[in-house]
């Protein structure tokens, strides 16, 4: 088996063999696959960036794989109405799904209840077997901290908030009718993105 470590940047001098996967795979750093030419690998890379088409691995004998997007069941929604494209295009963004956007087409993942919001909206939708590269956006690296931003092939990033308040006040002033106030606000909230 060719054990795969690392990705390789540079301009390659020779592509030993093509490597074919579905998107489940490209989103992982460990795996096990077989190679166009009939070769087994295991990939063991730094997890965090999904594989995209054309990337280059490099093997622990040096030798380079190259990438490609397998084609894999999807449901791809179309449409001329660039303002119905762009509401659909916004409401799977809210739900934080994998996207693939095209002009005035997206792709997602087979999910009925996403296919029939698109088409509520006067998309067409087909399910078939395409390549499937969603924008890579909120699937980057993780991050720890207060803020963090990451650029180029992702964007993540995370807030944390708290807060709490609390006081009280008692009015001893002698009225006609006496009275006492005691307030215990606490407020709190915290966003991850």
């Amino acid at each position: 088996m060719l054990k795969i470590t690392q990705r390789f940047d540079g301009q390659p001098a020779a592509i030993l063999d093509r490597l074919a996967l579905p998107y489940d795979l490209r989103k992982r750093g460990r795996f096990k696959a077989t190679t166009e030419g009939g070769r087994e690998v295991g990939v063991f890379i730094e997890r965090g960036q999904v594989l995209a088409e054309g990337d280059l691995l490099q093997s622990d004998c040096g030798q380079l794989i190259q990438v490609t997007a397998a084609p894999e069941a999807v449901v791809t929604a179309s449409t001329d109405d660039w303002l119905a494209f762009a509401k659909v295009c916004y409401h799977l963004g809210n739900r934080h799904v994998p996207l693939q956007v095209g002009e005035r087409w997206l792709r997602f993942q087979p999910d009925h209840v996403l296919q029939e919001l698109a088409e509520r909206y006067g998309l067409t939708a087909l399910v078939e077997q395409a390549p499937f590269t969603p924008e890579n956006g909120a699937y980057g690296l993780s991050h720890i901290g207060h803020e963090s931003h990451t650029h180029g092939q992702g964007h993540s990033h995370s807030h944390s908030h708290s807060h709490s308040h609390s006081h009280s006040h008692s009015h001893g002033q002698d009225h006609d009718h006496g009275h006492e106030h005691n307030h215990l606000h606490k407020h709190g909230h915290s966003h991850a993105h």
